[in-house]
C-alpha cells in the first residue's frame, strides 16, 4: 500500500557529500515521521536519523550528527538525507523509512541505497 522509491546513491570521495532522496507514494505523507537507517558491510545497523511529522524536529546518530541533514518537502511528498563531510565509516546501504512516528519498528521502508565512501 505504500510505496517508498529511493534514489541518489553513489560513490563519494571522503570528505565529500552525496544527498538521497526518498519519495513516499500511495500516503498521506505530511502525517507521517521519516528517517534513514543504514547497514554497514560488516553487516552492522544502526539509525541516521529521523525527522518527525508535525513540528519537522529532527533527531540524529551520535555518529553523523553536525555532518548530515535530514529534511522533507511534503508538496513533493520526499524526505531528503544530505551527507556532508563523508568518511569511509559511512559506507553502507542507506534505508528510509516512513512510520506514524520516528521509531523505525513496524515502518514502511525503502528499497536501499548503496553509498560508497573511498579515494
Amino acid at each position: 500500500q505504500v510505496q517508498l522509491v529511493e534514489s541518489g546513491g553513489g560513490l563519494v570521495q571522503p570528505g565529500g557529500s552525496l544527498r538521497l532522496s526518498c519519495a513516499a507514494a500511495r500516503c498521506t505523507y505530511e502525517y507521517y515521521a521519516l528517517g534513514w537507517c543504514r547497514r554497514t558491510p560488516e553487516k552492522e545497523r544502526g539509525r541516521v536519523g529521523c525527522i518527525s511529522n508535525g513540528d519537522d524536529s529532527t533527531r540524529y546518530g551520535e555518529s553523523v550528527k553536525g555532518r548530515f541533514t535530514i529534511s522533507r518537502d511534503n508538496v513533493k511528498s520526499t524526505v531528503y538525507l544530505q551527507m556532508n563531510n563523508m568518511k569511509p565509516e559511512d559506507t553502507a546501504v542507506y534505508y528510509c523509512f516512513l512510520n506514524v512516528d520516528c521509531r523505525p519498528y513496524g515502518a514502511y521502508w525503502g528499497q536501499g541505497s548503496q553509498v560508497t565512501v573511498s579515494s
